[in-house]
């Protein structure tokens, strides 16, 4: 498998148009293109973490499991496909939840998709963030990503 996007290119910083708006930004979810995970993908799995939050345990941005298995791209800024499921980010709310780091040196933003050998994981509707990552671990048959960074342009 292979991750991409033609709105952050790996390695590099992650433009205002992806940042929360308390930083200046826009908040639109950036483009992701992957390549098709192995035999028995029944869905995928977006997430972006940042390991760099000073709290202790990082920053969740974006979880979206039950991606259909025939999607391998979710344009900028678009709407889910039918039977995906956005999670609460640490912000507090469902759905891209864009950088907003404290001012000091730039973090480092984690995106990954997972192929999972099952279309729904099997997780409430109404459970938290941390109960579908861990139904997703149990479930994951591969994985790819890229590291992209941002600062708060405050520093």
């Amino acid at each position: 498998m292979d991750l991409s996007s033609t709105s952050i290119t790996p390695g590099s910083y992650i433009a205002m148009t992806h940042a929360e708006p308390g930083v200046g930004g826009q908040n639109i979810s950036p483009e992701l293109s992957w390549t098709p995970g192995p035999e028995g993908t029944a869905s995928y799995t977006i997430t972006c973490f940042d390991p760099d939050a000073p709290t202790g345990s990082g920053w969740w941005h974006w979880v979206v499991t039950d991606i259909p298995a025939e999607v391998t791209s979710l344009a900028e800024g678009a709407d889910l496909p039918d039977g995906a499921r956005s999670w609460t980010n640490d912000y507090g709310y469902s759905g891209w939840g864009g950088p907003w780091p404290p001012p000091g040196p730039a973090h480092h933003y984690e995106f990954r998709v997972f192929a999972v050998g099952v279309p729904r994981l099997d997780v409430p509707d109404d459970a938290s963030c941390a109960s579908a990552r861990l139904t997703l671990s149990f479930n994951t048959l591969a994985e790819a990503g890229f590291t992209a960074l941002f600062a708060n342009p405050a520093s």
